[in-house]
């Protein structure tokens, strides 16, 4: 049965209070069993406070059986705040070593898979300044509830504060000026997501490995897309978690995640990375490698082009490496 996106979001979007009692602990039990993830970098500020609420609530809920840090070997004490609050800890380096060292995000939330026990999988950012509990029961609720819906994603406001000020809806800004525009370009059906990049998501651990993931910044929109293939679009909701502040990043390093999120939404829709400029003479220089991003600044010193490494590579679907060994990655 096709499902219009307008159909769609009033079937399938939802509140964190319409999930009220399994905060309460009141829920009948649930034979699914869940798998927090954190990647961690440099989050030593905030990944106390954030385990500490996981805590409070499974005191009362015992929502969450197993609660995982994946830490990109942070120098800062990430691992050992987090290690000391009972969480399983892992360095993203160790997890899956026959792959080599990890490419950021996307690599560490795949190679959490590896030890993630739970039947759902959860993930959420760690970088986050007032971590609530709602965004756990919240994002968990579509999940626990109907057995139809596979893939959670959550849906929030995002604050933007500088200088003591505050803008209700500053934040955001590669999902609002990169994400949507594409979505609404190439897929229409996921338009009706508020946050489609939004780090706070729980799927089935089965939905999970049966879908590649990018490397770095490119792995929500990826998945986004990876899941609505594999699963179909009535399979997928997202919950309104009201709020949500994390660090806010400089705009150059903005342009960076919105180069990887292009590249991994092109790469799903086939659009070829160019070598070479389309009809150029045989001496005109050749474009860079497209894992190189090229940022021309206007400094006080005069123009600039600065160069930066943007590697985006694509890890195989979990259980293809579980069933037949290593697979090779393939560029994204």
């Amino acid at each position: 049965m096709n499902t219009t996106v307008w159909e769609w979001f009033e079937q399938r979007s939802f509140h964190f209070r319409d999930f009220q009692n399994l905060a309460e602990g009141g829920a009948t039990r649930n034979p699914l069993t869940t798998t927090l993830v954190l990647p961690t970098r440099n989050v030593a500020d905030t990944i106390g406070p954030i385990l500490d609420t996981v805590a409070r609530l499974n005191a009362r809920t015992g929502l969450i059986e197993q609660v995982v840090v994946v830490d990109a070997d942070s120098a800062d004490g990430t691992a050992d705040i987090a290690r000391a609050r009972g969480a399983e800890v892992y360095s993203e380096n160790e997890l899956l070593p026959e792959y080599g060292g990890a490419h950021g995000k996307g690599d560490a939330m795949w190679r959490s898979l590896s030890v993630a026990r739970g039947d759902i999988v959860m993930f959420a950012d760690a970088d986050s300044t007032d971590f609530k509990e709602h965004f756990i029961y919240g994002t968990l609720g579509p999940l626990l509830t109907d057995p139809g819906i596979q893939f959670s994603k959550a849906a929030y406001r995002r604050p933007y504060t500088a200088d003591g000020k505050s803008v209700v809806d500053g934040g955001g800004r590669v999902t609002e000026l990169m994400a949507k525009p594409l979505l609404n370009f190439h897929f229409p059906e996921l338009t009706g997501f508020v946050q489609p990049l939004a780090g706070e998501f729980a799927a089935h651990r089965e939905l999970l490995c049966s879908i590649p993931f990018v490397t770095g910044y490119g792995v929500e929109i990826a998945m986004m897309i990876d899941v609505l293939t594999e699963a179909g679009l009535p399979a997928m909701a997202q919950v309104d978690l009201e709020y949500r502040q994390n660090r806010h990043q400089p705009l150059w390093d903005l342009t960076r995640m919105s180069s990887a999120v292009l590249r991994a939404l092109g790469r799903r829709v086939d659009v070829p990375e160019r070598e070479r400029v389309p009809h150029a003479p045989e001496d005109v220089l050749a474009l860079p490698r497209p894992d190189i991003y090229l940022h021309a600044v206007a400094t006080e010193n005069g123009l600039r082009l600065d160069e930066h490494l943007n590697e985006q590579l694509e890890r195989p679907a979990l259980t293809h490496v579980l069933s037949s060994g290593q697979e090779r990655d393939t560029v994204a």
